[in-house]
C-alpha cells in the first residue's frame, strides 16, 4: 500500500475540514501541529473567510500562517456582533501569535479604587482582577498616569496609605494632612460620607466628566461663602482652580464636540502603533499610544477593528462615539459589539471634517511619528550594538564576534545559601528566556569559598553542555540554554576567579570559547596567559558591554540569594501556626515587620492584624505561648 506524503495527507486533512465548514456567522480557530491555537477570526461567513486565508495570502506573515496551519475548529453564533465578543474573549484566552497583540499587554498599568473599603483608596496598579474595585486604564505611559495620581490627590485629597483601614499605628495624622493632600480620615476629620463625595469626583475626573465636576466646586464653594466657612471656600477654590487649569490646558475643540474617542493605526510591516486621543466635553482627557504585534501584517481596516475590540474590552467606559479611519469596512458591526459592552448606543464612523476629522488626523500623524520613531531608536540601538561587539572582539582579540556572551558570579553572606547566576546576551542584548540559575552544594556551610563555589558551576555549565549533544533538537528534555556553545564566557572577579574557571572549561576552550574575567575595583579584563590586564576606557562601547553583562549577573544572582535568605529565614514557628497560609503569614509580616515581633506580640495586637479572623489570632497565640514557653 502507498503511503501518502505528510505534506499531502495535511492538504487533504485540511480541504476536508473546509467543506464542512458553516456559511454563517461565528468564530474559527487555527491550529497548529501541536494543537496551538495560532489565530482565532470571525466571519459573516465561516466558509467564505476561512477559504480568503488559504486562496489569497498576499503577504510574508499570511503565508507563514497558512503554513503553520494543521486544523480548523469553529463556533457557529447567530450574528457577528456575537462574534466580534466571541472573538475577543478567545484571543484573551489564547493569545495566538498571529493575531493583533498589544506588546507586552500584561504590563499596562491602571488606576484602581478599592470600592469596597469605608474610605476607599486610590492606587496605581498592573493588576486587573481585584472584586468590588472600580479600574481606569489601560493606561500606555506609566509616568503619566502616576502625574495623574498626584493631580488628583491635590484636587481630591483622598489618603495615600496602604491597608483596607486608614491611618498608621501612631494615631496622628501624617504629613498628608498638614500639606492639604488628605483630610485625615483616619482620626475623624472626614466622614465616610464626605470622603466618599471626594472618591465620586474622581471617578468623575478620571471618566472625563469635567464640566459636572466643575459646576459641583462651584456650587460647594458658593455654600461654603454663604455659610462664612471662608477657610472652606478658599479650599474648594483651589480644587476648582486646578480643574480649570486642566480643562483649558487640554482643550482642543469647541464643546459641540462632546465625548468620544479618535482611533487611529499606523502599520510598518509587522509593526503598528495605535493612537487613542479621548476627548471629554472637548477637552482631551488623555492620549494613549500603543504598539501593536502585527506577525500576520494583516490590512489596516483588520488591524484597527482587532485593536479596539481588545482596547474596549479592558476599559471601565465606552464613549458614545468612536471615530475611526475610512478604510475599517465593518463600522456596524463593531458600534453594535461595543454598544453591548456599553449597554448603550456607540456610533463607530470614520470623519470626513470638522474638529473631529482633524482629531483624527492627528491621531494618524502621532501614530505614524510614533511608529518612525520606534523604527529609529531601534535601528541605532542596533548600530550601537554592532559597534559594542565589534570593539569587545578587537580589544580581547577575540578569533570570532562574540554573539553570545555567558557571564557567572556567585553571591553568600558569610558563606551561607551561596548560589550563582548564569545570564546570557544575544547580539549585544539579554536573551532571558537563556538565563539560570544555580544553587552551590560542594561547599562548607558558613565557610566562603568563591573560587570553589565559581570552580563547581563552571564544571556543571560544561557538563550540562556535554549532556546535551546526546539529545535530539526534538527531545523534550533538551534545554537550548546549556545546549547551546557560547562564543565568550566572563567571569565576575580577579585572576583567582579565572584561573579557578579555567581548570573547568577546557573542554570549551578546547572548541574556541574564549574565557575572560572582570574584576569590579578599576574595571580590569584578565585573559588567560597575560599578566597584565586590559584596561579598557569608561567610555568605551566595549567595556560598557561588559559592564552591564556583569551587573546583570551580579542582580540576578543576588535576587536569587535574597529568596533563598528570606525563605530560610522565614521558615520557622511561623510555617506550624494553625490556620496560618502565605497570605496571613504575609499579613503578620508586614503588620509587625519581623518574626521577632510576632513572637513577641500580645493577643490583643494580633487581634487587630487587618486580615486575620479574631479565632485564628487568638489560636495563634496560644501556639505562640506554648511554643515559647
Amino acid at each position: 500500500m502507498a503511503t501518502v506524503p505528510a505534506s499531502e495527507g495535511r492538504r487533504t486533512r485540511l480541504a476536508e475540514q473546509r467543506r464542512n465548514l458553516p456559511d454563517g456567522p461565528g468564530v474559527y480557530l487555527f491550529r497548529d501541529a501541536p494543537g496551538k491555537v495560532i489565530y482565532v477570526g470571525k466571519a459573516k461567513s465561516i466558509r467564505k473567510r476561512v477559504a480568503g486565508h488559504f486562496t489569497n495570502p498576499v503577504t510574508r506573515g499570511a503565508f507563514e500562517m497558512v503554513d503553520a496551519i494543521e486544523s480548523v475548529e469553529y463556533l457557529l453564533l447567530s450574528s457577528e456582533t456575537e462574534a466580534l465578543l466571541a472573538e475577543q474573549n478567545f484571543i484573551k484566552q489564547y493569545r495566538p501569535r498571529f493575531n493583533i497583540r498589544l506588546r507586552d499587554d500584561k504590563s499596562y498599568p491602571f488606576i484602581a479604587i478599592s470600592m469596597e473599603e469605608e474610605f476607599p483608596r486610590v492606587y496605581f496598579t498592573r493588576e486587573r482582577h481585584r472584586a468590588n474595585r472600580v479600574y481606569f486604564g489601560p493606561y500606555s505611559n506609566a509616568k503619566r498616569t502616576r502625574s495623574t495620581l498626584e493631580l488628583l490627590g491635590k484636587i481630591f485629597q483622598f489618603r495615600s496609605c496602604q491597608g483596607p483601614e486608614p491611618g498608621r499605628r501612631s494615631g496622628s495624622p501624617c504629613l498628608d494632612y498638614y500639606i492639604k493632600r488628605c483630610g485625615a480620615p483616619c482620626v475623624g476629620f472626614v466622614d465616610a460620607a464626605e470622603y466618599r463625595k471626594s472618591i465620586d469626583g474622581v471617578i468623575a475626573f478620571l471618566s472625563g466628566r469635567y464640566r459636572e465636576i466643575e459646576r459641583g466646586l462651584e456650587a460647594e464653594m458658593r455654600l461654603a461663602a454663604q455659610e462664612q466657612d471662608y477657610e472652606h471656600a478658599a479650599l474648594v477654590r483651589n480644587r476648582l482652580r486646578a480643574v480649570q487649569s486642566v480643562m483649558e490646558r487640554q482643550r482642543v475643540a469647541n464643546d459641540s464636540v462632546g465625548t468620544l474617542d479618535a482611533v487611529a493605526v499606523a502599520l510598518d510591516g509587522t509593526d503598528a502603533n495605535a493612537q487613542v486621543f479621548q476627548i471629554r466635553d472637548g477637552i482631551l482627557s488623555d492620549r494613549q499610544s500603543f504598539y501593536l504585534e502585527n506577525v500576520a501584517e494583516a490590512a489596516l481596516g483588520d488591524v484597527v477593528v482587532e485593536f479596539v475590540n481588545q482596547y474596549y474590552a479592558d476599559q471601565m467606559g465606552v464613549p458614545p462615539q468612536v471615530i475611526v479611519q475610512a478604510e475599517v469596512p465593518e463600522t456596524e458591526e463593531l458600534a453594535a459589539a461595543l454598544s453591548a459592552r456599553r449597554g448603550a448606543r456607540v456610533e463607530v464612523r470614520s470623519a470626513e471634517r470638522g474638529d473631529k476629522r482633524r482629531l483624527l488626523e492627528l491621531a494618524e500623524r502621532n501614530a505614524r511619528l510614533a511608529l518612525d520613531g520606534e523604527k529609529l531608536k531601534a535601528e541605532r540601538s542596533r548600530q550601537q550594538r554592532v559597534e559594542a561587539l565589534d570593539a569587545l572582539q578587537e580589544a580581547l582579540g577575540l578569533d570570532a564576534l562574540p554573539l553570545r556572551v555567558e557571564c557567572f558570579d556567585i553571591s553568600n553572606l558569610m558563606g551561607t545559601h551561596t548560589t550563582a547566576s548564569m545570564v546570557v546576551f544575544e547580539g549585544g542584548t539579554p536573551k532571558k528566556s537563556h538565563y539560570r540559575r544555580f544553587t552551590v552544594r560542594g561547599l562548607t556551610e558558613g565557610v566562603p569559598d568563591d573560587f570553589a563555589a565559581m570552580e563547581e558551576v563552571l564544571g556543571r555549565r560544561l557538563a550540562q553542555w556535554e549532556a546535551q549533544q546526546d539529545l535530539s533538537p526534538h527531545d523534550p528534555e533538551r534545554n537550548e540554554s546549556f545546549a547551546t556553545l557560547p562564543n565568550l564566557i566572563v567571569i565576575d572577579g580577579g585572576p583567582g576567579q579565572l584561573s579557578a574557571g579555567l581548570r573547568e572549561l577546557q573542554g570549551f576552550r578546547d572548541r574556541g570559547v574564549a574565557v575572560v574575567s572582570l574584576a569590579k575595583r578599576i574595571e580590569e579584563v584578565f585573559l588567560p596567559g597575560v599578566r597584565e590586564p586590559v584596561l579598557l576606557g569608561h567610555d568605551t562601547p566595549a567595556l560598557q558591554l561588559l559592564q552591564r553583562v556583569r551587573d546583570e549577573a551580579h542582580r540576578f544572582a543576588i535576587t536569587h540569594h535574597r529568596v533563598r535568605r528570606d525563605k530560610a529565614m522565614t521558615s520557622s514557628v511561623l510555617d506550624e501556626l494553625p490556620g496560618v497560609g502565605p497570605a496571613r503569614k504575609r499579613a503578620l509580616l508586614n503588620h509587625f515587620g519581623s518574626p521577632e515581633a510576632i513572637l513577641s506580640a500580645s493577643r490583643e495586637a494580633l487581634e487587630g492584624v487587618p486580615g486575620l479572623p479574631g479565632k485564628t489570632a487568638r489560636e495563634v497565640y496560644a501556639a505562640l505561648h506554648r511554643t515559647s514557653g
